[in-house]
């Protein structure tokens, strides 16, 4: 498996380098944006650990431009600690987000979570929600009218709420869970984000968002993706969230 890390800061992707090739990934090296792209261009690699700090471009330059034609998993891996960076990389494109200093343990956790997601080992489902079809694999909406299909802009993140609700299908997922899974654990209480991507998926995918019939609010717990409204049953998935144990406080 190929890696790019793209960071300014040599002593990083030095050790970084020597850490992850002790554990069998062939790595690429960039040390500002320019040189991040050029090498994306040349190695496509199956991952990327992106900096957003750096010279000439920077790193939300280089996500964007990536994702106009890779959709290999995007680490995040910057000293930029604040929830407005993180959540405009994750809308950017970006799956996930490392603050520095980190553990090595922990980025190679979520290097085995990525790959795990881009290889395939989740279930792909293709669900109907009224007129609605969400479609994982192609990573596509569109909605039937009498015009035919129009198409259904997600952002990145909104995708990652949507994968979520639909391969936990008919079960209550706390907001703890989904804010955990998208954003850390650093950002298990920042339930007025979620609140908002809630609000814009019922806009996009609810006939009436203000009465929504699939993307459930269950007081104080989360929320369900309701399968009894469904056209098309959901495959079940190995690699669901954990049952919860309780209420979401």
């Amino acid at each position: 498996m190929k890696i790019l890390i793209a960071d300014d800061d040599p002593q990083i992707l030095r050790a970084l380098r020597i850490t992850l090739r002790a554990k069998g990934y062939d790595i690429v090296t960039a040390s500002d944006g320019n040189q991040a792209i050029a090498a994306a261009v040349d190695t496509r690699p199956d991952l990327y650990l992106i900096d957003l700090g750096m010279p000439h471009l920077d790193g939300m330059n280089v996500i964007r431009a990536v994702r106009g034609w890779s959709r290999a998993p995007i680490l995040v891996v910057s000293g930029r600690t604040g929830s407005v960076d993180k959540v405009q990389a994750l809308d950017a494109g970006a799956d996930d987000y490392v603050t520095k200093p980190f553990s090595v343990d922990e980025l190679l956790a979520r290097i085995r979570a990525l790959t795990r997601r881009g290889t395939g080992e989740r279930g792909i489902p293709v669900v109907t929600l009224g007129n609605v079809t969400v479609d994982l694999a192609a990573r596509s909406v569109s909605r039937r009218s009498t015009d035919g299909a129009q198409q259904i802009r997600l952002t990145p993140t909104e995708w990652q709420v949507m994968e979520i609700l639909i391969h936990n299908a008919g079960k209550l997922v706390t907001r703890r869970d989904i804010l955990t899974s998208i954003w850390g654990t650093e950002h298990a209480e920042d339930t007025g984000y979620l609140r908002l991507y809630m609000s814009q998926l019922r806009k996009k995918l609810e006939e009436d968002p203000a009465h929504p019939v699939h993307l459930i609010t269950e007081a104080g717990m989360g929320y369900r993706l309701d399968r009894t409204k469904m056209a098309l049953p959901v495959s079940e998935c190995v690699d669901r969230l954990p049952e919860s144990s309780g209420v979401d406080q």
